[in-house]
């Protein structure tokens, strides 16, 4: 007796079902323009090194990964945009003015991250992605970035931790267990809130 193979079949509808729409792709426009509007900005003032702030980089991030159709990707910029908002409100508040361009990149991409991770849904890895991700952008500040900006804290201790830690290494261990602590704990209410679906 011979049975039909539905492999093929079921792989084919799975790998369908697990393809992004068009429509919910070409929202990764909308963070590429919002990256791109602040590059031209420091491009035109100043100061392109902050471009590589976890924030900033995540809207690029965002947009490879709609534009492509990479779920995990989304995931672990969503995973930076989320903190990135009120960290950036505190250093407004802090320091005063504000930029429309950075506007945009936080408040704007967060959005779109949202909206996208309601349709991809969490993942079980992505703080560990976001980690590892945080730990490869911060050597690359440290590598490319003028120390006078301190891109993701790559180059000296942020100031008020001076009373905490007094060497730099310190604070980086200090710090990097800080990040992965609330990256997990990010995760973890991801999860709950957009759990990934019950496969048929």
């Amino acid at each position: 007796m011979t049975v039909a193979a539905p492999d093929q079949g079921e792989a084919a509808s799975a790998e369908a079902g697990d393809a992004l729409s068009v429509r919910l792709r070409l929202l990764g426009v909308f963070p590429l323009l919002f990256f791109t509007a602040h590059l031209l900005f420091y491009w035109s003032n100043g100061g392109l090194d902050n471009m590589l702030w976890m924030c900033n980089v995540g809207n690029l991030l965002l947009a490879v990964g709609l534009l492509a159709g990479v779920k995990w990707i989304i995931r672990m910029a969503t995973v930076w945009l989320i903190p990135g908002l009120p960290l950036w409100l505190f250093e407004v508040v802090r320091n005063g003015g504000w930029l429309f361009t950075s506007f945009l990149t936080h408040i704007g991409g967060l959005i779109v991250a949202i909206v996208a991770v309601r349709s991809v849904r969490a993942g079980k890895w992505s703080w560990l992605h976001a980690l590892v991700w945080y730990l490869v952008m911060q050597a690359l500040s440290r590598a490319f970035t003028s120390p006078f900006w301190n891109v993701n804290v790559a180059h000296r201790i942020y100031g008020g931790y001076e009373t905490v830690v007094s060497q730099y290494w310190q604070f980086w261990l200090l710090t990097t267990a800080m990040v992965a602590a609330g990256l997990w704990v990010l995760g973890f209410l991801l999860l709950k809130l957009f759990p990934p679906r019950a496969e048929a």
